[in-house]
């Protein structure tokens, strides 16, 4: 752990009992870092974990020596290589990385190598919290049905991942039924500073990376994480640094106060449509200034959760007096809490109301009073709306054309009325805006007990108030971790939550991540026979197109109370600031008349941090779930594949896969396969949600027998390319350009003129030996940390994709699988080009290819007229290009094993 560099830069903290060896900074900056001590904290931490890394090999003198001459105010192009202290991984994007661990172990073997070489160097905690689905809802026994049933789902994932629990080395699973990951991370994981090494251990900052993109939420503590596709993560795990432009970071001062009634979910929709209106992209975001003594940690945490959404790398919030007092209410060790305190006091990170402030890049400011209450969507997270405007901007949007994110509903049909049977079999009628499903969900707010005693005390007030859930909403309550329910029911709100049909229905991310589960027959049938546009009303973070469910096109991000309120009124077509929520015993009730008091909820809050509540919970939940343990471990080096699985099968990244590698050769003459407009999504290119029955994944399952009410979802058949590679562009609301008039996976396929799957075309395309292209517009593969957008991109035959402009782990993620990300010239884009996505292409890429050089393209079209322009190649480092000459990283990396393993330097 003590780095090899040639520079003096080891210190010593001396505790009670303890003594601890650091990178110090003060003598980091004598040696080598002019000015550290005014460089945002989230860069100091970089250069801690670039210094301490440094090998000789893949983190050398000369990479501390360049970042020494990092600016933040100009940080140029420095590459460094970051060595993450841990990996997360939620099992959705876990269960594939450890299918690739397992199919580098079956390649290591085919080779003559040693399998054992495939195991993680760095501690990996993979926390099973997407699988859980919302079958059964209202009902007091909703939360052990709803577990049975994803057990039952899933056991052939799980009894894989008990596998990789036995098999690999430095990997920890926290089992079903627990928690969310970014919860658990923050609740218990997250130690700001970690120790370890042979003889006098090292403190060294707490950092990692996660296969999910809102793992920023640890930044709310003071620890640096962000999300990565899980083609890095593995890379990560194995021991290879992530190579990385030294970001520029943005400094966001907040000051004063929220005001009464103002949610922190509010301050994040306002943060988040500040920042993406700013431009954050692939940059660091910093949070500094007074405004940060009054807020806590959840309220911290909300707000970075939500970087993906802001567009930013992470929101980083530095450690002070309120994450110590965090760290003490959740049942962190006192030990950890002093050693916390003495590193940062003494590595001059610790911030106090009259610390400097460090220089940036850029800086904003937001004063916290100025926040209103604010709901997010229909389609989007940054488009915030203000409570007042809810209904006007609603109905402007009912009506608006699509390419303006509208639902292009006419004059006439805006006020359509369809008869239904209700949920509790009253009949009655169903309108656009009607909410169909209200959720309190997800990481972002389930983590901060304020938001969520707050709707506890709303609902509390409603009930007396002799108010009732719509009959025709689905409800349901799915908190990050099991001390929400502990402090809920010990406050006495959770039976009002409950009478408003909020029953648990599970730990785990559901309703967020597409895991809504069936909207109730009767109701799915009115808004399927209507064509109307229903709504969903959720706690969370994502809001896209197809997202949440199938059968809600308009979906809007609120605070739970708002949650719980929408779950009350059943539409979002009303002004909740003005016009009643419902009609109770005594008359007209008004949202204001049972919004929560902000005093009173100051109580509730300060009794739900209980130190020995979180003890209680966190002991022993790696153990905690008897069916999990009831799975026999096994002792096999080797998986053993099995074809007639359709949830595990070995991919095909290796197969064919030589020694040596080959020159980097041109793309010639080839189609376009999807051309995606503006804010294409990863859940556009991956959806995570329901597997539709005439889909091609559909379609395959039809073939092996299973039946449809076990077809589970895309996100829990991650561990078989088969079903990933079908559903690449599969999303129902997916719309490709080449194939207008049509939604999900449809193309043309050129030569033939047939319209026909996207995965369909794709193999008939491989047997003609054309390649094909995708073009897109801005933000292409904005959203979730999905390698799957990557991979299926890699195994339908695409070469390249070119874009207007990339979201981060997107770009990153298609360098890794081979693709070649393109971007238009500034100003330039398919349109201004005249580009139809009919023409051929030709992309004069080669050998001598370097990071972010201008590459030549000519599109000649049907007529034979010829386009010609350039593109910039993202391919942004030199380590990049070599993973892109290897075909990929894991390719890179499983040559680099068995060139050592078979020359025997191991």
């Amino acid at each position: 752990m003590v780095p090899t560099s040639g520079y003096n830069v080891i210190d010593r903290i001396r505790l009670s009992g303890s003594e601890f060896d650091f990178i110090s900074f003060e003598k980091l900056e004598k040696e080598a870092f002019t000015g550290i001590s005014r460089l945002p904290v989230s860069i100091r931490i970089l250069m801690e974990a670039v210094v301490r890394n440094v090998n000789g090999r893949e983190v050398t003198d000369e990479h501390v020596k360049l970042f020494g001459a990092y600016s933040a105010r100009t940080p140029g192009e420095l590459e460094i290589p970051f060595c993450p202290a841990r990996v997360l991984l939620q099992d959705f994007t876990g269960v594939p990385c450890v299918v690739d661990l397992a199919a580098m172990r079956s390649a290591m073997e085919r080779f003559g190598g040693d399998p054992a070489r495939i195991n993680p160097v760095l501690p990996v905690n993979l926390v099973i919290d997407h699988s859980v689905q919302v079958d059964v809802f209202n009902t007091p026994d909703a939360l052990k049905k709803n577990a049975d049933i994803e057990f039952a789902r899933n056991r052939e994932r799980y009894e894989f991942l008990r596998w990789g629990q036995g098999a690999l080395r430095n990997f920890t699973v926290v089992p079903p039924a627990s928690g969310i990951c970014h919860q658990v991370n923050l609740e218990y994981l997250g130690k700001v500073v970690q120790t370890g090494g042979p003889g006098r251990p090292l403190a060294y900052f707490d950092s990692l990376v996660g296969t999910d993109s809102h793992t920023p939420m640890i930044n709310g503590l003071g620890v640096l994480g962000w999300g990565v596709g899980g083609i890095e993560a593995e890379a990560a795990m194995l021991g290879q640094p992530i190579y990385m432009l030294a970001p520029g970071v943005v400094g966001v001062k907040l000051t004063g106060e929220l005001q009464p009634g103002v949610t922190a979910t509010d301050l994040v929709l306002t943060i988040t449509e500040l920042l993406r209106s700013h431009g954050v992209v692939g940059r660091f975001v910093e949070f500094y200034g007074s405004g940060l003594s009054a807020m806590t940690v959840p309220d911290r945490a909300t707000i970075s959760n939500m970087a993906p959404e802001y567009g930013a790398t992470v929101g980083y919030f530095p450690v002070d007096q309120r994450t110590l007092d965090y760290m003490w209410s959740t049942g962190r060790p006192e030990e950890l809490i002093e050693l916390v305190e003495r590193y940062t006091r003494t590595q001059g990170v610790f911030r106090s109301d009259d610390s400097p402030d460090p220089e940036y890049q850029e800086t904003l400011e937001l004063d916290l009073g100025t926040v209103q209450p604010s709901i997010a969507g229909p389609k989007r997270p940054q488009d915030r709306i203000a409570l007042p405007d809810v209904k006007k901007s609603w109905n402007a949007a009912l009506r608006a054309p699509v390419r303006e994110r509208g639902f292009a509903v006419s004059e006439s049909e805006a006020g359509r009325a369809v008869d239904v049977t209700y949920l509790d079999g009253t009949k009655g009628k169903l309108r656009h805006g009607d909410v169909v499903i209200a959720a309190i969900t997800s990481c972002t707010n389930t983590s901060n007990p304020s938001v969520l005693l707050g709707a506890g005390l709303l609902a509390k007030k409603a009930v007396e108030a002799g108010l009732a859930t719509k009959p025709w909403v689905k409800t349901s309550f799915a908190p990050g971790s099991v001390v929400v329910t502990e402090y809920l029911i010990r406050a006495g709100l959770m039976p009002y939550l409950e009478r408003l049909g909020f029953y648990l229905v599970g730990y785990g991310c559901t309703t967020c991540i597409g895991n809504s589960g069936p909207i109730p027959a009767t109701i799915a049938e009115g808004i399927e026979a209507g064509n109307l546009v229903a709504a969903g009303v959720l706690s969370g973070n994502r809001n896209f197109e197809g997202r949440i469910n199938p059968l809600t096109r308009a979906n809007f991000l609120a605070s739970p109370p708002l949650v719980v309120a929408h779950a009350l009124t059943g539409t979002v077509n009303i002004d909740l600031t003005t016009e009643p929520i419902g009609t109770g015993t005594d008359g007209p009730v008004y949202l204001a008349d049972i919004w929560p008091d902000d005093e009173e909820l100051a109580g509730y809050v300060a009794r739900a941090l209980d130190r020995d509540a979180f003890i209680r919970s966190y002991s022993g939940i790696e153990e905690s779930n008897e069916q999990w343990n009831a799975i026999k471990l096994s002792g096999s080096e080797l998986y053993p594949w099995e074809e007639r699985s359709t949830y595990i099968q070995e991919p095909t990244f290796f197969t064919g896969m030589s020694l040596q590698t080959g020159p980097i050769t041109g793309i010639t003459d080839a189609h376009v396969l999807v051309m995606a407009g503006d804010s294409t999504t990863t859940d556009h290119i991956s959806p995570a949600g329901p597997i539709a029955p005439d889909s091609p994944a559909g379609s395959y399952l039809i073939e092996k027998g299973i039946a449809r009410e076990d077809y589970n979802s895309y996100g829990s058949r991650r561990g078989n390319d088969r079903v990933m590679t079908r559903g690449t562009f599969a999303n129902i609301r997916f719309r490709n350009l080449v194939a207008p008039g049509t939604e999900g996976s449809r193309t043309i396929h050129f030569p033939s003129g047939e319209v026909t799957d996207i995965y369909d075309a794709s193999l008939r395309y491989r047997v003609e030996g054309i390649p094909t292209v995708v073009l897109g517009g801005k933000d292409y593969g904005m959203g979730s940390s999905r390698d799957w957008a990557a991979k299926g991109t890699f195994l339908l035959g695409i070469r390249a994709v070119i874009a207007e402009s990339f979201e981060r782990i997107h770009r990153s993620n298609l360098v890794g699988m081979g693709v070649l990300p393109l971007q238009f010239r500034e100003g330039e884009n398919a349109a201004s080009l005249g580009l139809d996505g009919r023409e051929r292409y030709t992309i004069a890429v080669d050998d001598s290819v370097r990071p972010r050089q201008e590459i030549p393209v000519t599109a000649t079209a049907p007529d034979r007229k010829v386009t010609s322009f350039t593109v910039l190649c993202r391919i942004d480092s030199p380590v990049e290009v070599d993973y892109y000459r290897n075909g990929g990283i894991l390719q890179t990396v499983l040559r680099r094993f068995l060139a050592e393993d078979l020359s025997g330097s191991r």
